[in-house]
């Protein structure tokens, strides 16, 4: 079964809008793994926005299933991380003023740099994982950084699937047969939901983990944060 990671960000971000501790970023943390998630998802930026770097720390201790660290590795990111010690590392690239992650890496321009990064996250056990478009010969370009998995960028997935567009899945299935011919672990994240996940996880059941958070916490406003992790959890089966 493809595991759950709930993306936390959202939840920081409401805590963040009145400048105190409400919602609590490690209790809705403990709650969300109590309810049968399989990680927790953070994704600090340099202007702590949603996610401060304070709450990686808070978080390190209560973080019982996998802990996940998604970033644009920027030296104090890096510095982060290794402190941290999260069980995996997502490399993302987002500007510094980007509202949301927009695009995978470019692994043919960027090859030198990552495979230093990644190089010194395995050094400290920390297994990686780069963002990346469906470019087939990016992904190979990925496979030579020595990365453990790519997380496929699943935005285009999702605009072609609310449009009635299942054909959007085919360079995700081609992405991810070409990922396990090189020997790379497969995640996924971007605007995946309650109503396209489970055709992507059916189409796709080599994906080892999907990180959720916008759709997920947008959700629960309805259904309720348990309830919704369990839904997202039956998709997934």
């Amino acid at each position: 079964m493809t595991k759950l990671s709930v993306n936390i960000n959202k939840i920081a971000t409401l805590r963040n809008a009145r400048g105190g501790d409400i919602p609590n970023i490690v209790q809705s943390a403990i709650d969300i793994q109590e309810y049968g998630a399989q990680g927790i998802t953070i994704h600090p930026r340099p202007d702590e926005r949603h996610i401060k770097y304070q709450d990686a720390y808070d978080l390190k201790p209560i973080v019982t299933t996998e802990f996940n660290i998604e970033g644009n590795p920027i030296q104090k990111f890096i510095d982060l991380v290794i402190d941290i010690q999260p069980a995996q590392v997502t490399l993302v690239p987002d500007a510094i003023d980007a509202i949301t992650s927009n695009a995978g890496w470019d692994t043919v321009n960027n090859q030198s740099f990552l495979k230093e990064v990644v190089s010194e996250f395995q050094r400290n056990n920390i297994r990686t994982s780069i963002f990346m478009d469906t470019d087939l010969s990016l992904i190979e370009a990925a496979a030579k950084t020595g990365t453990d998995r790519i997380e496929l960028y699943t935005e285009a997935y999702a605009v072609a699937y609310a449009k009635g567009n299942k054909e959007g899945i085919n360079p995700y299935v081609e992405a991810a047969k070409y990922a396990s011919i090189l020997g790379l672990g497969l995640n996924a994240g971007h605007d995946l939901s309650l109503d396209n996940l489970q055709f992507f996880v059916k189409e796709i059941p080599s994906i080892l983990e999907v990180s959720i958070g916008h759709a997920l916490i947008s959700e629960a406003l309805y259904f309720g944060l348990e309830n919704v992790v369990n839904m997202y959890l039956q998709k997934l089966k």
